[in-house]
């Protein structure tokens, strides 16, 4: 089974430029109003709306600290703070925010998982 999430945007341009060129992620599929973007096995759809919608958390996930260090690093601009372990879900993480306020995780599991 696959999947997609949607979420409302008033600024399709302006989201599918910052997912692509900040975070690495490719054009999957385009439509009239909706554009659907691809990093691994994470599929993101912004569609053409008047109202926005900001729950939730959008964790992109990698393989190692050095990743996450990296994207950090990429990001630091926008980022908010250093990445940092937490303990309790055994991850290496850090946060900061799309062009329209919707919460980023980016993080690795600092114990085997199936990729």
């Amino acid at each position: 089974m696959a999947g997609i999430v949607f979420f409302k945007t008033e600024a399709l341009a302006a989201l599918e430029d910052f997912y692509t060129r900040r975070l690495g992620m490719r054009v999957w599929l385009r439509q009239t109003d909706c554009t659907i973007l691809q990093h691994g096995n994470l599929l993101l759809g912004f569609c053409a709306r008047s109202v926005l919608e900001k729950p939730g958390v959008i964790t992109f996930f990698y393989e190692s600290r050095e990743e996450v260090d990296a994207m950090h690093n990429d990001l630091r601009d926008i980022a908010e703070g250093s990445p940092a372990e937490n303990a309790k879900y055994r991850i290496y993480q850090f946060f900061a925010h799309d062009p329209e306020g919707r919460l980023l995780e980016f993080q690795c599991f600092l114990h085997p998982v199936e990729m």
